[in-house]
């Protein structure tokens, strides 16, 4: 399969859309030669010459794209029959593609129009950094199979920098040929930490099952309303300075065998004044150990302490128990998680809520709490 001019064409012009600049020629140029082409135009034009060149699987390796034979599987495809995905990274560019070929190892479809690949806007370079997981099923029951894809990147700079983090996508197979995407699938996907595997992204788009309102609602009853559960036993109300009574309300949501726990902070009319992600990057709520509201940081302001035990799938495709906890630091109009702490103390499995709370305001350079 060739791709053409078009892909080009289309990557030239988001480019522009990005606001990535022209490069502007001096009208009075007596030799009217084109414009210059951006160092990022030129790696795509090289990059698109390499991907143009796979013509068979074994092509894939001598065009510098490494294969990832762990995750080469069989599918049904549309006119073609059983053929093998091949995924692959380009790690020049840091970028993830998909390969499909026949039983002869020729290529009849490739794809590199994908979630991962579009995280750093305007630029070659993107943070794909390994395959986290893939699988096959009919998320849009029309009897073909769909590809449900994670991948595990790594940003180089900004806040999040050196800290894996998933994204996940969804290819449906097209029934004329090949596989196509629906971006605002996967925006949601992401944006809504349905990312954390691929149950949870099937529960999305096949079963319409959402995590959306648990970042979107405004009111407690709407969170009720649409499946939250309350813990009970950690739901109370307390004062916390200059934002006045509220009520800490820890609820989860069940779905597709997974606990999403999330925390609220909800005012006496029943609207939702903050909202707390303490789980991060683990798929499910085991059991939550405590809640306690204390000041951490020596501000006089009442803190929150979250210490609760999550699970996740590890690599080999086996359940992990572990402790955790979270800091949120109450701040002008609400809280903000802390981002230091936890880098210097991992929580172990024997601690408890006593030991986390001396641990942090050790941290900070106090041992008792002010009257």
């Amino acid at each position: 399969m060739c791709w053409g001019k078009r892909p080009l064409a289309v990557f030239l012009a988001a480019l522009l859309f990005c606001g990535v600049p022209a490069v502007m020629v001096r009208a009075d140029d007596a030799s009217g030669r084109e414009k210059h082409e951006t160092e990022t135009m030129i790696q795509y034009r090289e990059y698109q010459k390499r991907l143009e060149s796979v013509e068979t699987r074994w092509d894939i390796a001598k065009q510098g794209f490494e294969v990832v034979e762990e995750h080469i599987f069989p599918i049904e495809m549309k006119g073609y029959g059983e053929v093998s995905m091949i995924p692959a990274f380009d790690r020049k560019y840091g970028r993830l593609l998909l390969f499909f070929a026949d039983e002869d190892g020729e290529i009849v479809y490739r794809t590199d129009q994908l979630e991962a690949n579009n995280r750093a806007a305007g630029v070659m370079q993107q943070p794909c950094r390994s395959v986290a997981a893939i699988v096959f099923r009919d998320l849009n029951r029309d009897g073909l199979q769909d590809i449900v894809l994670l991948t595990t990147c790594v940003n180089v700079s900004g806040d999040y920098a050196g800290k894996p983090y998933r994204v996940g996508d969804v290819l449906f197979q097209s029934p004329e040929t090949g596989f196509y995407r629906d971006y605002r699938i996967a925006d949601k996907i992401n944006r809504f930490g349905m990312n954390k595997n691929t149950e949870l992204i099937t529960a999305f788009v096949r079963d319409g099952y959402s995590t959306e309102f648990l970042y979107t609602a405004a009111t407690l009853d709407e969170l009720l309303s649409k499946g939250l559960r309350i813990v009970s036993e950690q739901y109370y109300p307390r004062t916390f300075g200059k934002l006045g009574r509220l009520k800490l309300v820890p609820g989860v949501y069940h779905v597709a065998s997974f606990d999403i726990f999330m925390v609220y902070l909800v005012n006496e009319q029943g609207d939702i004044i903050s909202s707390l992600q303490p789980m991060g990057n683990y798929d499910n709520l085991y059991a939550l150990k405590g809640i306690n509201c204390k000041d951490i940081d020596g501000d006089g302001l009442k803190d929150i302490v979250i210490l609760a035990k999550y699970s996740y799938e590890d690599d080999d495709g086996q359940m992990v128990v572990e402790s955790d906890y979270s800091i949120y630091y109450q701040r002008t109009g609400g809280f903000s998680p802390d981002m230091s702490i936890k880098n210097r103390y991992r929580c172990e499995d024997d601690d408890t809520m006593e030991t986390l709370i001396e641990k942090a305001r050790a941290y900070w350079g106090w041992k008792a709490e002010t009257p």
